[in-house]
C-alpha cells in the first residue's frame, strides 16, 4: 500500500491552498506516480517558480528548489545538465509557465532536454492577484479583465508540440487516475515530456466567472473533456468548447539534449586529438 506521507514534509502542513483547489490532487497524483515507479527520493528534484502550484516544493520530501517567477525551467535545465542521472521535474502554472516563463518552455521543448514539466492550468494567475493568463479563455473575467478577456488563449499542448516536445499529455483534477498514469509515462520518457493538468481555482477564477463551487468546477472538467480515443466521434463544431485528454503525442525520433551534448564533446575530443598528431 502506498504511503503518501512518506514522500511529504508533514512538519510543513497545513498547506496554503484554498479549500477546493485542485493543486493538492495533482500533488497526490505526482507523488503516487513517483512511488509506483520506485524512484529513490534522493534522486528526484522538483523545481518550481512562483504561484499556487509552486508551493508543492514546500510539502514534498524531495530535493526541492523554488526559483523566481517564470524561471523554473531555466533552473531545472541547469540541474539536469549538472546531474543528468537525477529525475528532474518542473511544477508550474499557466501564468508562471506559459506567461512569464513561456520563452523558457518553448526552448526547453526545442532542445528536447530530459525534463518532465507538469503545468497546472487553472486558467488564471491565482496567487499573484487573479490576472488573466495566456490560457484564460476568451470572454472570461479576471482582475485585469473585469469587462471580459478580449485575448484568445494558447492551446499549450499544441504550442509545445510545435516547439519540439517529444511527450505531450493532458489530464484534469477530475480524471485523477488518468492524470497519475500520464505523469508516470512522462517520467519514464527520455526527452522533454509535458503534462498539462486542468484544475479548478474556486477563489480567483470560479467566483469571478460565476461557475459555482469546487464540485461544479470538477463537473465542468468532466463534461468538457474528450478522451483522445473518442475525438473522431465528434464534429469540429462539437469540439469547439471541449478539450482533449490523454496522450496527445509520443515520439522517439529526436536525440535527447544531454545525450547529443555528450556526442558533441566526443566529436570535439576526436577532432582535437587528431589535429595534434
Amino acid at each position: 500500500m502506498l504511503q503518501i506521507k512518506e514522500h511529504m514534509r508533514v512538519n510543513k502542513l497545513p498547506h496554503i491552498w484554498c479549500p477546493g483547489c485542485g493543486d493538492g490532487t495533482v500533488a497526490k497524483s505526482m507523488i503516487q506516480a513517483i512511488q509506483k515507479l520506485k524512484y529513490d527520493k534522493d534522486n528526484v528534484t522538483v523545481v518550481t517558480g512562483i504561484g499556487c502550484s509552486s508551493r508543492m516544493n514546500n510539502i514534498m520530501d524531495y530535493n526541492t528548489f523554488q526559483t523566481t517567477h517564470g524561471r523554473a525551467i531555466a533552473y531545472a535545465t541547469g540541474f539536469k545538465m549538472a546531474k543528468p542521472e537525477m529525475k528532474v521535474i518542473v511544477v508550474t502554472g499557466d501564468g508562471d509557465g506559459a506567461g512569464i516563463g513561456g520563452n523558457h518552455l518553448i526552448h526547453a521543448a526545442r532542445r528536447n532536454i530530459d525534463l518532465t514539466v507538469i503545468l497546472i492550468n487553472n486558467y488564471i494567475f491565482g496567487m499573484t492577484g487573479g490576472q488573466f493568463s495566456p490560457l484564460t479563455p476568451h470572454g472570461d473575467i479576471a482582475s485585469t479583465s473585469i469587462y471580459k478577456n478580449i485575448e484568445y488563449p494558447f492551446d499549450i499542448c499544441k504550442l509545445v508540440e510545435g516547439a519540439g516536445a517529444t511527450y505531450i499529455a493532458r489530464g484534469t483534477a477530475y480524471h485523477y487516475a488518468l492524470t497519475e498514469k500520464l505523469i508516470s509515462k512522462a517520467l519514464e520518457h527520455k526527452g522533454f515530456s509535458f503534462v498539462e493538468v486542468i484544475t479548478q481555482c474556486p477563489t480567483a477564477y470560479g467566483k469571478r466567472n460565476k461557475m459555482g463551487d469546487p464540485y461544479d468546477l470538477l463537473m465542468w472538467q468532466k463534461d468538457h473533456a474528450v478522451p483522445v480515443e473518442q475525438v473522431s466521434k465528434f464534429s469540429q463544431e462539437e469540439l469547439e468548447d471541449k478539450f482533449i485528454i490523454g496522450e496527445i503525442l509520443v515520439r522517439n525520433d529526436r536525440t535527447e539534449f544531454i545525450e547529443a551534448n555528450e556526442q558533441l564533446k566526443e566529436r570535439a575530443r576526436s577532432i582535437k586529438g587528431g589535429a595534434g598528431k
